[in-house]
């Protein structure tokens, strides 16, 4: 299975490559980071396709909770804020249902 190393991945892709917008739009950077933004958006989509599901729709609710989790994990490593216990919470809350989606039977 290779959800579990391609969500992750995915997710990465598409925080920085929306990130990378941010940055320009509200932050002031460079419009060059655009570019790279597009990269890494077109990145995790083509990542999200390597997931075995049956259908794009279930691929896509089970990767919102990784997505979740992961913009926490960026909010805290890069932006410099630490998720408090909501926040927590509300992820892995989160990464559950996403596993119920993902991980159901045939």
């Amino acid at each position: 299975m290779i959800a579990p190393l391609a969500y992750p991945a995915a997710a990465l892709a598409e925080i920085a490559g929306c990130f990378a917008f941010w940055s320009v739009l509200r932050l002031g950077a460079s419009p060059w980071w655009l570019g790279a933004g597009m990269a890494s958006l077109a990145l995790f989509a083509w990542l999200l396709t390597l997931v075995e599901a049956g259908a794009a729709g279930r691929a896509f609710a089970a990767y919102g909770g990784v997505y979740i989790a992961a913009s926490l994990g960026w909010m805290w490593l890069v932006e410099g804020e630490a998720p408090d216990g909501r926040d927590l919470a509300g992820a892995a809350l989160c990464l559950v249902g996403a596993g119920v989606i993902l991980l159901r039977p045939a």
